[in-house]
């Protein structure tokens, strides 16, 4: 079996010759990456051999693309692909098509040809090297035909990275120890749901309930001591050898947006979980207490209130939020009430800051930096704050046909001069960005002049000044539109959260930890909203993001990941812990 010390220690030529084959019938990749030796770990080899490949020319990055063969083309019908492409497309059952499949995939690689000049590239192996289903791989190749060529050239390019990095694996015999787990948990626990096609997990529903036993279960298993508070958080605590050790806690969300995706949130409860299991089975106890917290709401779904498991715990949760109704008439209270909590035990969760060394959270970025960087991992310096609005435009409903265009109220065109407002004010500005997410003309009709116009409002940025400056233009700005329009408007204000910026010390020891990792510390803002920022309340706070597949995206069920940055996060948390100072 080849080793890292082994590739390190070759000459050119032989490092190349070992290297075959993990790029397609590219030898010039690891004859450039060879001079970056000795590489510290694995980590560091796949960015070398990444760099290799963005530092080439277009036509040099074409002619790998043009390098890989179709799937389930004429070169893999006749028999005439690599050893490594035979044995990826047959672990996706591409080699069994039906006939039907065939012609599906047929007409796709002529059009994605046609369209730009390079064939499709998937790692078929998928996000956890397992291997697509033939479905998803048909469902991936429809919906990249959509994109523009820059975008679907470097979506090409990051596939040959991670069919590289699959067959490197390959070639070291790595065994990753904790990725597999992390992403089989985020599978198993990504099936209970309120919907039967989507992922959807709102408070206290009983997909809800059956989440938090199942990382209670979990969390036992890996030998913790283990508890569901009031308001529904579910709370491990692995025990330091002093009793009287200060505590530091790690967690995130297990609540998810309706039709979500399977690691937000729910990556920085698994991956600190399996790191605890491995703890527990090795005998190694840490000098402090390690508190794993699944928090139970941070999304807001049914009531409308964000935050809820950590405010609590931060001893910040709104009482009066108890009687706060969701769609149905359900009270919050109730809700409690009937999933066996008691609503009025919930200021005792609150935690005293002095038994606190901190807090970190793992999470997913829900944006496509990372993934644009080429990094699997990047240490977050602040998370944006957020000013939420719920607005009403109300002007006057009239016939479409008769109203002179002069003597309109028209709420909807009022509606559209607010939007352009909002993307005018906040582009260009820093770290401010402007979103009108919700846009409605309440029961419209196509030859009536819309009469009411509801839309939301969302402004977020780092620094807490310049966000208020731009949530203060923004509203002097409606109301001028209003005044000028003759429209009347309302306006309900859902969240005011202040900007919390991690500490420092936290950011460095996590700094530290990516680069013992054989990656650089690539610094970021969150632009999302997270446990932390109540978390900041009552202890310092840091942030690990991982790297989205899929362009970033995130809250869609394409939201992904691969097992192999789910198993880096995983060491460079527990190098933290055991260095934490």
């Amino acid at each position: 079996m080849t080793t890292l010390t082994d590739l390190n220690r070759l000459d050119t030529a032989a490092f190349v010759q070992r290297l075959h084959g993990i790029y397609e019938h590219s030898p010039w990749i690891p004859e450039r990456a060879a001079a970056g030796r000795p590489f510290a770990s694995l980590a560091a080899l796949k960015l070398a051999l990444q760099d290799a490949v963005a530092l080439a020319s277009e036509d040099e990055q074409l002619s790998l693309l043009r390098a890989h063969p179709e799937l389930a083309g004429k070169a893999a019908i006749a028999g005439e692909l690599t050893a490594e492409s035979t044995g990826e497309q047959a672990a996706s059952g591409l080699d069994s098509c039906s006939p039907d499949e065939y012609a599906a995939l047929h007409q796709l690689n002529a059009a994605y040809n046609a369209r730009f000049g390079f064939p499709f590239i998937l790692a078929v192996k998928g996000p956890t090297g397992q291997g697509l289903t033939r479905q998803a791989i048909i469902a991936t190749f429809r919906r990249r035909l959509g994109n523009g060529l820059p975008d679907e050239m470097a979506e090409a390019l990051r596939q040959v990275h991670r069919i590289a990095e699959i067959r490197l694996n390959g070639l070291l015999g790595v065994e990753l120890g904790f990725g597999p787990t992390i992403m089989g948990w985020a599978e198993d626990i990504g099936a209970i749901s309120d919907d039967e096609d989507g992922l959807t997990c709102a408070y206290m529903t009983p997909s809800h309930q059956r989440s938090a036993a199942r990382l209670a279960a979990w969390m036992r298993d890996a030998g913790m001591e283990v508890g569901i508070d009031a308001v529904g958080n579910v709370v491990g605590r692995y025990m330091a050898l002093d009793p009287e050790a200060k505590t530091l806690i790690t967690g995130s969300h297990y609540d998810t947006v309706r039709n979500g995706g399977k690691y937000d949130g729910r990556l920085g409860i698994l991956l600190p979980l399996a790191i605890v299991r491995q703890l527990h089975a090795r005998g190694e106890r840490l000098p402090y207490h390690l508190e794993l917290i699944a928090f139970a709401e941070e999304e807001g779904v049914r009531f409308r209130s964000t935050f809820l498991g950590s405010n609590a715990v931060a001893g910040r949760f709104d009482l009066a939020l108890l009687d706060t109704l969701d769609a149905g008439g359900t009270s919050m209270r109730a809700a409690l009430l009937q999933a066996g909590h008691d609503p009025s035990t919930i200021p005792a969760i609150a935690r005293d800051p002095s038994t606190l060394l901190g807090y970190v959270e793992v999470h997913i970025e829900q944006g496509p930096v990372l993934l644009e960087k080429g990094l699997p991992l990047g240490v977050v310096t602040a998370i944006a704050g957020s000013s939420r609005y719920l607005l009403e435009l109300e002007g006057l409903a009239s016939h479409a046909g008769t109203t002179p265009m002069s003597m309109r109220r028209d709420a909807a065109a009022a509606a559209a001069e607010v939007v352009l407002l909002v993307e005018r004010r906040c582009s260009g500005a820093g770290s401010l960005v402007g979103t009108v997410g919700q846009l409605a003309v309440p029961d419209g009709s196509v030859n009536v002049i819309p009469g009411r116009c509801r839309l939301s409002l969302d402004i977020r940025a780092a620094s807490d000044e310049e966000r208020l400056a731009a949530v203060r233009d923004v509203f002097d700005g409606i109301e001028a539109v209003c005044a000028r329009r003759r429209i009347s408007l309302k306006v309900e204000k859902l969240l005011e959260a202040p900007a919390a910026p991690c500490a420092p010390r936290l950011m460095d020891q996590l700094g530290e930890a990516v680069r013992r990792a054989g990656l650089p510390r690539f610094d970021l803002l969150s632009g999302a909203g997270h446990d932390a920022m109540a978390m900041a309340a009552v202890t310092e706070v840091a942030m690990l993001f991982t790297r989205c597949g899929n362009g970033g995206i995130s809250h869609n069920p394409l939201e992904t990941m691969t097992a192999d940055d789910a198993d880096i996060a995983a060491r460079v948390l527990l190098d933290f812990l055991r260095n934490y100072r």
